[in-house]
């Protein structure tokens, strides 16, 4: 039954970092699935805003010195980690792909920058499922430079757009992880009156 499925699949969805990926090619043939189906998310006011850019091969180290060199002007000294900088010239190395996320912003501005950023998240949930099915797993990484004016103009948007972050894709390097949540009722108010 179909919804069977939709449900194991939303429930089997898992978040694996890209240290935990195999280096292993995935099929552009995937890739272009996933990104098919992120392109129908729901867009209020039919905006379509995602905008994503695909690093793959050697773009991949390039990306990952982008990544640290911006993570390290746009940190404080006194906040800088010398950690986080080496993962950042890492991360994108051990994914085999990673997909830069981006909010175009509509013109006239009609349509809320709240709106136009849920709507690429739903895009990316799409995603998501979609390389689930495909026994992919995937990270959507929110860090400073990935978020940053510097990363949307390195992907070709403007200042005026968004930066939402970097989603990485491969296939898991051990096995599919186990989730838990705990209870909705936890996290649900009914109100009938």
């Amino acid at each position: 039954m179909l919804v069977d499925s939709v449900n194991e699949l939303i429930r089997k969805r898992r978040t694996v970092k890209p240290k935990m990926m195999a280096n292993q090619e995935v099929d552009t043939s995937i890739i272009q699935e996933m990104l098919t189906n992120a392109n129908w998310a729901p867009t209020h006011g039919l905006t379509e805003p995602w905008r994503f850019t695909i690093f793959t091969g050697d773009a991949r180290s390039n990306l990952a010195m982008f990544l640290a060199e911006t993570y390290k002007a746009l940190t404080p000294p006194d906040a800088f980690k010398q950690n986080k900088y080496e993962g950042m010239s890492k991360n994108a190395l051990l994914a085999p792909v990673v997909i830069a996320i981006g909010m175009k912003r509509q013109t006239s501005r009609k349509i809320s920058e709240l709106d136009e950023i849920q709507a690429v998240a739903c895009a990316v949930q799409n995603m998501h499922l979609t390389a689930t099915a495909h026994g992919l797993c995937a990270f959507w990484s929110t860090n400073v430079a990935a978020v940053s004016n510097e990363m949307a103009r390195y992907t070709g948007l403007t200042d005026e757009d968004r930066a939402l972050g970097l989603f990485y894709v491969g296939y898991p390097i051990a096995e599919w992880p186990t989730g838990s949540r705990r209870a909705i009722e936890e996290k649900v108010r009914w109100v009938s009156e």
